[in-house]
């Protein structure tokens, strides 16, 4: 457990060392934020199949929920901007993270899994809205791509939220 928190708060160094060492092109952008969605939505699905409890249950349904609605946004925008999301350091940097964390939550059951998942909710949600407010926003040149990222920033926002009370009612 603390080997996951220090593995993750490296990558959130190396990640954030990432995010200010260039500034992310429009197309970048749109990459980053699918990659972003869909981690959260892997990571929802993984809890919808393993966990036992309801309060657990209902966030992972509603991270799916959610992160899926805005990925089909992001998609949909893309399309209509003819832009094609392209791949870089942020966007690997969270997919080979999420794949070390879905690793991890893999091999844990019960009690465990739960507090571990939620823990990396509150950590993933607060790089998460870390990356939106210092790279993702300030550099969108694209003002519906701006925009889009703008009006899901308060339900990311909200997941960060309702992720601390899972987590304090765990402790």
């Amino acid at each position: 457990m603390k080997h996951s928190r220090l593995l993750f708060s490296f990558c959130l160094f190396t990640l954030s060392s990432l995010v200010f060492a260039a500034t992310p092109t429009d197309p970048q952008i749109a990459h980053i934020v699918v990659t972003a969605n869909q981690i959260d939505i892997d990571a929802g699905n993984l809890a919808l199949k393993k966990t036992a409890s309801a309060e657990v249950k209902e966030f992972a349904n509603r991270m799916v929920t959610d992160h899926t609605g805005v990925n089909k946004q992001a998609t949909d925008l893309v399309g209509k901007l003819k832009v094609v999301p392209a791949d870089n350091d942020t966007s690997k940097s969270l997919t080979k993270d999420a794949a070390a964390n879905m690793k991890q939550l893999n091999m844990m059951k019960g009690n465990a899994f739960d507090k571990e998942y939620i823990d990396h909710e509150v950590r993933y949600h607060k790089l998460v809205l870390k990356t939106i407010d210092d790279s993702l926003i300030p550099n969108a040149q694209n003002a519906e791509l701006k925009d889009l990222i703008t009006k899901v920033r308060p339900a990311i926002a909200a997941h960060l939220d309702h992720a601390i009370k899972l987590q304090n009612k765990m402790k």
